[in-house]
C-alpha cells in the first residue's frame, strides 16, 4: 500500500540535512518537472514585489521569499517532519519508533506543489508555494504536474493507494485508472464533511496504521483493520471514496 497526504502550508524553518537533492527524490521520472518549478521559485524570489503578489504574502510573510531564494542550498528534514498544522501534529512522526517511521518511509508520500510527491522521510528544505498558485515562467501547476505525476505512479505500479490528499493536490496528480486506489473523506456520523476534524483524523490514522503496520493491499483489508482498531469506513455514493466517520 502507499498513502498519499497533502502538504502543509505552514511549515518547520531549518533543519540539519544536507542541500536539496532532486536526483535523490521518488519518482525520478518527476526530475525535469521539479527542475523546472525550483528554477522558477529561485528567479522569482528576485523580486521582492513580485513575489508577495504571486505568492499572496503579507508584510509578516515577507521570509518567505528568503526561503524560496535559497532552495538549492537550505539545510532540508524528512518531509513528514517538515509540515506542521493540524494533520501533521496529529501525525506527530518526530515521537514515533524507529520501525514506524520506516514505515511512513516505505508507504507514504507527501505531494508537494514544488516537488511532486516524495517519500515521507525523503528531505526537503521549506519553501511557499501552493498547489493553486500561478507561478511565473512555468504552466498552470495542475497542466505542469497532472500528467507526469499520473505515469510516475503508474509505473510504480502499487498495490493499492489510500489517497488522503486534498482535491486541489489531487488534480495536480491523479491516480491512474490502472492503480486501485480509494480517496477518503472525513464525515460526521451524519455524512456532514468536515474540515479541522478532516485534517486531524487522517493524521491519526496515518499514525495507527504506522504503528500497527498491516498488511493492506485492498480496500476491505482497510476495512477490516480499521475496525480492528475502531476505526469506521463506510461506503461513499461517488465512486472510487470511502467516508472516514469521525465524531464532530
Amino acid at each position: 500500500m502507499k498513502i498519499l497526504l497533502p502538504p502543509s502550508e505552514t511549515k518547520k524553518r531549518g533543519g540539519s540535512g544536507a542541500a536539496l537533492d532532486l536526483a535523490s527524490l521518488s519518482l525520478p521520472s518527476l526530475a525535469p518537472q521539479r527542475e523546472e518549478v525550483v528554477s522558477a521559485l529561485v528567479a522569482l524570489a528576485g523580486d521582492t514585489a513580485l513575489s508577495r503578489r504571486v505568492l499572496k504574502l503579507s508584510e509578516r510573510q515577507l521570509g518567505e521569499i528568503e526561503h524560496n531564494r535559497a532552495l538549492r542550498v537550505a539545510p532540508t528534514m524528512p518531509a513528514v517532519d517538515r509540515y506542521t498544522g493540524v494533520l501533521y501534529d496529529a501525525l506527530d512522526a518526530v515521537s514515533l519508533n524507529a520501525a514506524s517511521r520506516r514505515w511512513l518511509g516505505r508507504h507514504v508520500w507527501v505531494h508537494s506543489a514544488p516537488f511532486g510527491p516524495v517519500g515521507a522521510l525523503e528531505r526537503i528544505p521549506t519553501y511557499r508555494l501552493a498547489a493553486g498558485t500561478a507561478l511565473p515562467g512555468v504552466p498552470p501547476l495542475r497542466r505542469h504536474w497532472a500528467k507526469g505525476v499520473t505515469s510516475a505512479i503508474e509505473s510504480e505500479q502499487p498495490e493499492f493507494i489510500l489517497d488522503l490528499r486534498s482535491e486541489a493536490y489531487v488534480a495536480l496528480g491523479p491516480i491512474p485508472a490502472s492503480v486501485p486506489s480509494v480517496y477518503v473523506r472525513v464525515v460526521t456520523e451524519h455524512g456532514r464533511a468536515l474540515n479541522h476534524f478532516n485534517k486531524r483524523a487522517k493524521g491519526e490514522l496515518v499514525r495507527a496504521l504506522a504503528e500497527q503496520k498491516p498488511r493492506v493491499r485492498t480496500l476491505a483489508a482497510l476495512v477490516e483493520w480499521a475496525s480492528s482498531q475502531d476505526i469506521e469506513f463506510r461506503s461513499a455514493e461517488k465512486p472510487g471514496t470511502v467516508d472516514l466517520v469521525v465524531g464532530s
